[in-house]
């Protein structure tokens, strides 16, 4: 089975991320870090779901408010001086990719015809 490139760039994005998030100290792993892990973790297997759905819309419309909340978490280290600018601009070039993929998408399946019901059509045979 093919892989979608958003579910890859997720699957690259927490192999990067989480080793750097399990190193934070104390006073942000266990508050900020495992928060942003157990998302990121979420996220991969909401995506995941997503793609064997035949009706994806609403899941990937609330994929979109969760990767707004990584963006702001990520921008959080940068602030409390966990992250360097370099990472930080890294992680964000990867969770924009992720984001413009997630929007494709959407926009695909807004624009994707509704299927209604078809009625039988029944003959004077």
């Amino acid at each position: 089975m093919e892989e979608i490139p958003i579910i890859q760039k997720t699957y690259d994005l927490i192999k990067w991320y989480v080793p750097i998030l399990n190193r934070l100290p104390k006073n942000h792993k266990f508050s900020l870090g495992d928060r942003m892990v157990s998302g990121l973790y979420d996220f991969l297997e909401q995506l995941i779901k997503a793609r064997f759905e035949k009706d994806k819309l609403n899941r990937l419309e609330n994929l979109n408010s969760q990767l707004a909340i990584l963006r702001y978490q990520t921008r959080l280290l940068l602030d409390f001086q966990q992250m360097d600018l370099r990472r930080f601009e890294y992680v964000s070039k990867l969770i924009n990719e992720i984001g413009a993929e997630l929007g494709g998408w959407i926009k695909q399946q807004q624009e994707k015809p509704h299927e209604t019901l078809r009625k039988p059509v029944l003959t004077n045979r």
